[in-house]
């Protein structure tokens, strides 16, 4: 039994050297490389999305152009729908990735989730002249509700309103109120902050919520399992900058208020 026990912890040391390797060689790999590529999602404000100069900006966007900074290395943003987010990081095609993404246990199960770094929730929002004010109404067989295939808003409006109709759209957030708009569905579900974002490019009080916030949900970037360097490295990044002020800077401008909708 002592000569298993000492085997097992041999074998157990060697898979942990193993695997600091593999991670290590992760962030080195970038380093080596002078880029940093990032996956993101196309059309996303106010976390990534392209502006009226054709250019990509954007909370999350930010935030990795400081980290390539730190990093000394350059930046490549990759965009993909929502559902492509993931596949693109497990395939080899970026090294991170950075978008409005709930850390949920699912995705967990894929990706490895840094430390959140902002928390939202769920919302449902209506157009202006909707009657709809309550949840219970929307909860009906014959109402059909919008959201993000593959998104927490998804699993949220299912939970909430299993009588409803859900209809899930590939894409970004602007897709499901330009479905409000169309009279495609009578709400969107998704989270608070990418709602609002998304307002931006939709006449003013053209849309009303409707209830409370469903969730608190963790955002957080993601790398693949065996990237534990790099995840440690990006934590460490955002306990940097929110010692020295720019993380403030960045949520106060993109997430908190409206300012950067003139600039962008």
């Amino acid at each position: 039994m002592k000569r298993l026990s000492i085997c097992l912890a041999l074998m157990l040391s060697m898979v942990l050297a193993v695997a600091s390797t593999a991670s290590a060689d992760a962030l080195a790999e970038i380093v080596k490389r002078g880029e940093l590529r990032v996956a993101v999602q196309t059309q996303c404000p106010p976390f990534s999305f392209l502006d009226k100069n054709g250019d990509r900006t954007g909370s999350s966007v930010e935030f990795c152009r400081l980290m390539a900074k730190e990093m000394g290395v350059k930046i490549k943003f990759m965009d993909f729908d929502w559902d492509g987010l993931i596949p693109a990081l497990l395939s080899g095609k970026a090294d991170m990735l950075a978008a409005d993404m709930t850390a949920n246990l699912q995705r967990a199960l894929k990706v490895s989730f840094t430390d959140a770094f902002y928390y939202t929730g769920s919302v449902a929002v209506a157009k202006a002249d909707s009657k709809i004010t309550s949840w219970d109404e929307i909860n009906k067989e014959g109402m059909k509700v919008a959201v993000l295939l593959g998104g927490t808003g998804e699993a949220d409006a299912k939970r909430l309103f299993p009588n409803a109709e859900i209809k899930s759209y590939k894409g970004g957030g602007p897709m499901l109120l330009n479905a409000i708009m169309a009279g495609k569905a009578d709400v969107a579900v998704n989270d608070k902050t990418s709602i609002s974002g998304s307002l931006a490019s939709f006449p003013p009080n053209s849309t009303h919520f409707v209830g409370d916030i469903m969730s608190k949900q963790p955002l957080a970037f993601a790398v693949r399992h065996e990237d534990e360097t790099l995840r440690q490295w990006i934590n460490l990044f955002f306990g940097w900058v929110k010692s020295d002020g720019r993380y403030d800077e960045n949520i106060k401008y993109w997430v908190d208020s409206k300012a950067w909708e003139k600039d962008h």
